[in-house]
């Protein structure tokens, strides 16, 4: 199976330095609306063979942009690809969270990677054959990522800045001798000369 992942466009919560986590859906600003469209060229060309999106509004709102180009992809809104359910930091400025230390209302790291594997496992036994494209957010990606490659949650969501509609592009296999074809690439939202 082959996944592209990626992340929603930048939303008015990103802009303001909001912690949304589930409970807000966020609204794309002018410019998440471009980097929806600009993603949704750059992967115009490849055969998607499924669409999963969380159902949050910023991730579906960046996956219906990408749709366009794939209208005979099925297209799923699944709670699954939501973002970290960030608990009681949900609505607050990030500024004002210690991002080491979790709330205990907060879904841990465990929860969140074993979360991205369960998805990971379930999208393989239905797609083991296909190119199958998810739409996620921040901390749900690198848990992705995490379960993929195996290493540390805190390692990958550290490793480098995730930028707004980053593509990641993965083969996995059964034997789990899963390949890395990009990490993080964001090449669609340079400027053209």
């Amino acid at each position: 199976m082959r996944i592209i992942l990626t992340r929603h466009g930048e939303t008015v919560e990103n802009k303001a330095g909001i912690c949304q986590g589930q409970i807000i859906q966020g609204k794309l600003t002018e410019e998440g609306i471009e980097q929806a469209k600009k993603v949704a060229l750059r992967l115009k060309a490849e055969k998607i063979d499924a669409i999963y999106s969380s159902d949050l509004a910023r991730a579906a709102d960046t996956a219906r942009e990408i749709a366009k180009f794939h209208p005979n992809a099925p297209f799923h809104l699944i709670k699954e690809l939501r973002e970290r359910d960030h608990g009681s930091n949900s609505g607050r400025k990030k500024k004002e969270i210690s991002y080491g230390i979790l709330p205990e209302d907060a879904e841990s790291d465990e929860e969140l990677v074993e979360r991205a594997q369960k998805l990971i496992d379930s999208i393989y036994q239905k797609h083991s054959r296909s190119t199958v494209l998810l739409i996620g957010h921040g901390a749900v990606n690198a848990a992705i990522i995490s379960a993929i490659t195996k290493m540390d949650f805190r390692d990958v969501i550290h490793m480098e800045k995730w930028r707004n509609t980053n593509v990641s592009i993965f083969e996995i296999n059964e034997d789990r001798s899963h390949k890395m074809h990009c990490l993080n690439c964001t090449n669609h939202l340079e400027p053209k000369n």
